[in-house]
């Protein structure tokens, strides 16, 4: 059966197109105007994407499935436009064995709604004191290891994963926090936590990691991206590496560019999230890195939590919040992004820092696997958890009007959603 994509603008890397796209079975067979299919997928007024990829999203299969399971997040992610996603290793147990990674994998394939590729622990347990076989999980896929929920503390056992990591062929993916620094810590040092009483966490614990791990990349050659950014002077320091050649990337999320410290002066733990949410200085040195190439990517750290535990007081409940579903249109709502630019941050640049381009973040040209996003660009919606397909509805954004939504999404050349809704 073949699918035409009739009416839309396709945005390729160096532009934007008004073409239709007709697929059969999996693959993009050909590109150009008035194309017909046996059946035709309406994107009249929209723009169509390279699927989009998540670097940085947590699952939590195996072990806290009462908060998602890789089912249920795959749903969310293809709502929310995108064809892969990057599960974090923080699962019990965590991603330090060839069988947990097959697991995850082996679910995903069940689920048939995007494909998950399973980051692997740089040390056993994450517990930031022996490595983990790095060199087994390689072997297995794995292309990039983090142990993310905490930064590998370690110098010198940073220091030897990222020389594997150049032999390899893999990236560091670090949790930038020196853990010494933000003990009891709830939210961002500042005013306001002075103000409130509470442990605030110094910008300087994520920028000494930062630091310390692009100098790690100078020595060693090794590639390292920096997760969930969210302070001005991490975008400075990554900026001045990049300058230098050095093989750095980094990520930003949609609530860090969205969102400031001073929402924690209602202690709602819904805004409760690591790192925390920062000053306006800060949010906007990171739109000014996303628009200028020093951000490469916007990752959702996609962090599901049950109520129960999202209803606990400020400096108990645990920090995170859901996002696969509102990434687009916070982002939008947040950033002037054109389409082009859009399709880098959110689909090619994630894809190419994963090691996954030859099925994802494509051109959208002939031979091309199919997996791919219809966006009505300018399209307002309201945030309704009722209508969330994630299990857990931690999210700060709902009633809240955001701008660009997903009206289809195409999975190696399924329809998984139409008109906003799942088709499975």
């Amino acid at each position: 059966m073949t699918i035409v994509i009739k009416g839309g603008s396709v945005v390729g890397a160096n532009g934007v197109e008004k073409v239709d796209v007709l697929v059969d079975n999996d693959v993009i067979v050909k590109v150009g105007s008035n194309l017909a299919g046996d059946v035709s997928l309406d994107a009249t007024g929209c723009h169509v994407f390279p699927g989009f990829v998540d670097l940085h999203a947590h699952l939590r299969e195996p072990g806290r499935e009462d908060t998602e399971t890789i089912e249920t997040a795959s749903r969310a992610g293809a709502k929310g436009g995108y064809t892969a996603l990057i599960a974090m290793p923080n699962t019990n147990p965590a991603h330090d064995s060839v069988t947990v990674i097959e697991f995850v994998r082996e679910q995903a394939r069940k689920a048939g709604l995007l494909d998950v590729f399973p980051s692997g622990c740089i040390t056993m347990g994450r517990l930031g004191e022996a490595l983990a076989p790095l060199a087994e999980l390689s072997a297995a896929g794995v292309r990039i290891f983090t142990d993310d929920g905490s930064g590998v503390q370690d110098p010198v056992l940073m220091g030897r994963a990222m020389q594997y990591a150049k032999t390899l062929g893999v990236t560091m993916a670090q949790h930038c926090e020196v853990s010494a620094l933000t003990q009891g810590a709830v939210m961002n040092e500042c005013g306001c936590s002075s103000d409130m009483g509470v442990p605030g966490w110094p910008a300087v614990a994520e920028e000494m990691m930062v630091q310390r791990d692009i100098e790690m990349s100078r020595l060693t050659g090794a590639s390292v991206h920096f997760l969930h950014l969210s302070t001005a002077r991490s975008v400075d320091l990554v900026r001045a590496a990049k300058s230098e050649g050095l093989n750095v990337t980094a990520e930003v999320t949609p609530h860090h560019l969205s969102l400031t410290q001073e929402l924690l002066k209602s202690f709602d733990p819904i805004y409760k999230v690591n790192p925390p949410l920062r000053s306006m200085d800060d949010i906007q040195a990171l739109k000014a890195g996303l628009l200028d190439g020093t951000i490469d990517a916007v990752a959702t750290d996609h962090a599901p939590h049950a109520r129960r535990d999202k209803e606990l007081s400020l400096d108990q409940a645990p920090p995170g919040m859901i996002g696969l579903e509102t990434a687009l249109g916070v982002v939008l709502s947040a950033v002037d992004l054109d389409p082009v630019q859009i399709a880098a941050v959110m689909s090619r640049n994630p894809a190419r820092i994963a090691q996954i381009t030859e099925s994802h973040g494509r051109n959208i040209g002939v031979g091309d696997i199919a997996n791919l996003c219809v966006v009505d660009l300018d399209a307002m919606w309201q945030v309704n958890p009722a209508k969330l397909a994630s299990k857990s509805k931690n999210t700060p954004f709902v009633g809240r009007q955001l701008r660009g939504i997903v009206r289809s999404t195409m999975y190696r050349g399924q329809i998984t959603v139409q008109d906003g809704e799942a088709q499975k």
